[in-house]
């Protein structure tokens, strides 16, 4: 797979709530349900104003999609002066597959699906994203488009599984908007992500998620991105915050941790089919990456693992 897809089958997002909001008037809302989970929806009607914390507010016009992907406490409104309550106490937790009016409605109209990650991996992968990413849907955007029209269309006429397709929906626009945001030439963000957004950078990391296993090095990964050396490491680091090398021992530790949580292999096989010579290599690079021996954090994840399996 391409890294982006790597990168969201580790992730494991699962679609928890879908719905539309029709909303009225004078209103905000602090989204307080946001910590370890991805928000994103699509401004079909009117147009509202994201206020992430730290960060000036941002105008959503109309056919526009956002992605809150870090749990940075957000507040979304008609204004950016509206006094906010918690989305919390006004919205039913409930209410995937519904439209929720507020209000009485008709002033603006957002479909989309908040999404739990299903990895314990969730900080480490999403903290170096862009707390806000804003697209167009409109235009040549045809995929992102039908995805939305088509989860308004379940919503409008509701049938039987149409809480599911709604959800297989959302996937499909939250893949989209990744998309479109990584296309935009401009960005400045850094992180393993805006790395993708780079031909050259992506192609590397493709080489890397392709053979994790390999004894890489940074002239072997220059040379698949067609570059020097020197300007290629200095380029890598430029973008995605790290070293080639680091971003590549981050990513064997949380594919590790998922065969150790999951699997039935050994560390010693485990270790080998990651590049590491010796387990001991492999115990040490773990636990400086991972905050705990491979053993230990095994036994702690299963344990836990059924426990949730049992509640």
């Amino acid at each position: 797979m391409d890294p982006l897809s790597d990168v969201l089958a580790l992730l494991k997002p699962r679609s928890y709530i879908t719905a539309g909001f029709d909303a009225a008037g004078d209103w905000a809302l602090e989204l307080d349900d946001l910590a370890g989970r991805i928000k994103c929806y699509a401004v079909v009607k009117g147009s509202c104003w994201l206020s992430v914390a730290g960060d000036a507010p941002v105008l959503v016009p109309e056919n526009s999609c956002f992605v809150l992907p870090t749990g940075r406490t957000t507040v979304i409104g008609s204004a950016p002066d509206v006094e906010p309550v918690r989305a919390s106490v006004v919205l039913d937790p409930n209410r995937s597959g519904e439209v929720v009016t507020y209000q009485g409605g008709g002033d603006v109209y957002l479909v989309g699906s908040r999404f739990e990650a299903g990895s314990p991996h969730v900080e480490m992968l999403l903290r170096d994203l862009p707390p806000l990413m804003l697209v167009e849907t409109s235009g040549d955007r045809a995929r992102l488009r039908w995805s939305i029209e088509m989860m308004m269309e379940e919503f409008r006429e509701p049938r039987p599984g149409s809480a599911l397709i709604a959800q297989q929906l959302a996937h499909m626009m939250l893949v989209q908007a990744l998309r479109l945001y990584l296309a935009e030439p401009t960005r400045q963000d850094v992180g393993w992500f805006a790395t993708l957004a780079d031909p050259r950078m992506n192609a590397a990391l493709t080489a890397m998620h392709a053979d994790p296993g390999r004894s890489w090095t940074v002239r072997d990964l220059a040379t698949t991105a067609g570059m020097s050396r020197s300007t290629f490491a200095e380029r890598f680091r430029a973008r995605a915050g790290e070293t080639p090398i680091a971003y590549l021992a981050r990513w064997r530790m949380m594919l590790a941790a998922e065969r150790l949580r999951h699997g039935d292999d050994t560390i010693a096989r485990i270790a080998s089919s990651l590049g590491y010579e010796s387990e001991h290599a492999f115990n040490t690079a773990f636990k400086r990456i991972m905050g705990t021996p491979p053993r230990r954090y095994a036994r702690f994840a299963r344990s836990n693992d059924s426990g949730a399996a049992e509640a």
